[in-house]
């Protein structure tokens, strides 16, 4: 009986494999629909290119991010510069994720107006600051705080067109603020408010 126990799970035998193989899968499968909440429901393009204006600052940068398929240093250092903490003048690099899901949402709405940035990348003492001092809304824990999240609204878009937008992407955290006339996007889970 040994033997036989021995011989079915041996590393050779294909039930092993196939028992193994379907174990991992099971494990997969609740992480599946996150991968999947991860691809862009559109193939991206190889040359991609956003516009920002800094509310707060005055800057304007229109840039080319990514070439045939290949980020451009220079060009994100000019969007972290331009989504930086303008409080502290503390600059991050922002995640790559929320660059493309913007450049979809640009698309998506059919407009050539660039995304009036309200908020980017925030230092903790800024989110701190924000969160006793500010109108509320900010959590602890903000994706800003990571460089995965911005606050924006686009001219000529209606607030409402832009959310709507924003969720039909389903590419992370969508919320809107209509009394601070922003929407909120991020590059966490899907969700929105």
């Amino acid at each position: 009986m040994k033997e036989k126990l021995s011989a079915l799970f041996s590393p050779g035998t294909p039930g092993r494999r196939r028992f193994l193989g379907l174990g991992a899968a099971a494990l997969a499968l609740p992480f599946a629909s996150r991968l999947l909440a991860l691809v862009p429901s559109e193939a991206l393009p190889p040359d991609r290119d956003l516009s920002f204006y800094n509310t707060h600052t005055g800057e304007f940068a229109a840039v080319e991010y990514c070439q045939s398929g290949s980020f451009v240093p220079a060009s994100l250092g000019t969007i972290n510069r331009i989504l930086r903490d303008t409080r502290t003048g503390e600059v991050k690099d922002v995640d790559l994720g929320l660059l493309d899901l913007l450049n979809v949402l640009s698309r998506t709405l059919a407009t050539n107006e660039p995304f009036h940035v309200i908020s980017a990348y925030r230092s903790a003492s800024t989110n701190e600051y924000l969160r006793k001092y500010g109108s509320g809304g900010v959590a602890a824990n903000s994706m800003h705080l990571a460089a995965k999240a911005i606050d924006i609204r686009v001219p000529g878009v209606r607030l409402r067109d832009l959310y709507r937008a924003a969720v039909g992407l389903r590419g992370g955290g969508v919320g809107i603020y209509p009394g601070s006339d922003f929407v909120h996007i991020d590059v966490g889970r899907v969700r929105t408010w």
